[in-house]
């Protein structure tokens, strides 16, 4: 789910703002004697996992579990979710704790890094970061928009976008000195591992999601928020697969190189229904056929349960692959089989790590078939910068 702050990102934030400036007398002290000999303090968030009498088992953003025990005289509160004046928020107790919670804690862990005896804990409520969730997917679906970077004027503070799919229009994008600018991780596309990045690094060929006002003639935002990243469109055909270790191998059609990408848990893999991709197929040769919404494409693109591709289609435009990803049949990788047309995005990677698949779609030879690598590379691009299975049905970064 692309999320502008994700909400573990925006609570981390706002948890660790709690404790900015937190320092224990130990860690202030200039006696390094007296600095060695006492326990070093340090912080601990994560997301509680158990409530068990007095303590709480987090599991922490790293994916490990650690036991918070409450110090005698420990201070536990309620943060909501922007709030940082932790002398504002009001105390609560263990009970009051629930299993999904957002904790940060305060203390001195254990030498073996198990338990953390904590003398603060804020709290920020599962419901509150929901709700706050949930307005921010609203902001973003009201506000956002995506593209591929086409070009960069860092002088001016603008970036030039390309956006839609078969038919694309540019934006010009407005970047000040206000608008909060991050960067993807080359070996990720999680929003919690992006970090605060500058427009200096923005280059193109990147895909990027901005939010913000749209001028009255719609041709420019001024951004309130910019997240970008490079990430690699592959049309390819299928090597071999070993579902053990979650790889695939393909031919790179477009660089003529065999790849090996990861699949992932957050990867998605969807067939094009046959009709559906014959569709694209005839617009990209010229036709006059909407994929989207055409009968037959309408009928062909059905799937058990009535979710219907076609649904994602602009109206009177090309068809919209971002909207209608989620709701085209789902397939792993036992599903995939040598020689089989893909269209893939994946990251960027790096030497240590190999390129991990975004999104996977088979049953494409008929769209391979009448574009061009270059033009076949560029269809899933805007992709809906999002993770899980919520891509595509425009949620929030």
């Amino acid at each position: 789910m692309f999320r502008v702050r994700t909400t573990r990102q925006f609570v981390l934030m706002t948890l660790l703002a709690v404790f900015s400036g937190f320092a224990s007398p130990q860690t202030q002290q200039t006696n390094t004697s007296q600095e060695s000999a006492a326990p070093k303090k340090s912080r601990m968030v994560g997301t509680v996992k158990l409530i068990a009498g007095e303590t709480a088992t987090l599991t922490t953003d790293s994916g490990s579990e650690v036991t918070i025990r409450l110090a005698p005289d420990a201070r536990l509160a309620r943060m909501e979710p922007g709030q940082t004046d932790i002398k504002a928020a009001p105390p609560i107790k263990i009970s009051d704790v629930q299993v999904g919670d957002r904790m940060l804690a305060a203390g001195t862990p254990s030498a073996d890094g198990r338990s953390f005896t904590a003398s603060t804990a804020v709290i920020m409520k599962k419901s509150d970061v929901a709700e706050k969730q949930e307005r921010e997917r609203e902001e973003w679906q009201r506000n956002g928009t995506g593209g591929v970077v086409k070009a960069v004027d860092a002088a001016n503070g603008t970036i030039t976008i390309s956006t839609g799919t078969l038919a694309s229009t540019t934006l010009l994008v407005n970047v000040s000195k206000d608008t909060v600018i991050r960067r993807y991780a080359p070996d990720s596309v999680k929003f919690e591992d992006a970090k605060p990045g500058t427009l200096g690094e923005i280059k193109p060929g990147d895909q990027l999601r901005a939010r913000g006002s749209k001028s009255q003639d719609g041709k420019e935002l001024k951004a309130d928020e910019v997240v970008s990243g490079t990430f690699r469109s592959i049309p390819a055909t299928a090597v071999s697969t070993d579902p053990a270790n979650g790889t695939i191998v393909v031919n790179d059609l477009a660089t003529k190189r065999t790849v090996t990408l990861k699949v992932g848990s957050e990867s998605q893999m969807h067939q094009i229904p046959p009709t559906f991709a014959q569709g694209i197929a005839m617009r990209l040769r010229g036709g006059a056929a909407n994929p989207a919404g055409g009968a037959g494409a309408g009928q062909a693109a059905q799937k058990p349960g009535g979710a219907n591709p076609a649904n994602g289609a602009r109206a009177g435009g090309a068809p919209d692959f971002q909207r209608i990803l989620s709701r085209m049949p789902p397939v792993t990788l036992n599903d995939v089989h040598k020689g089989d047309a893909l269209m893939i995005v994946a990251t960027e990677g790096t030497a240590q790590v190999p390129s991990t698949v975004i999104i996977l779609l088979s049953g494409v030879e008929p769209i391979l078939a009448a574009a061009s690598p270059q033009q076949a590379s560029t269809i899933l691009s805007p992709w809906n910068l999002s993770t899980g299975t919520n891509a595509g049905t425009g949620d929030a970064p």
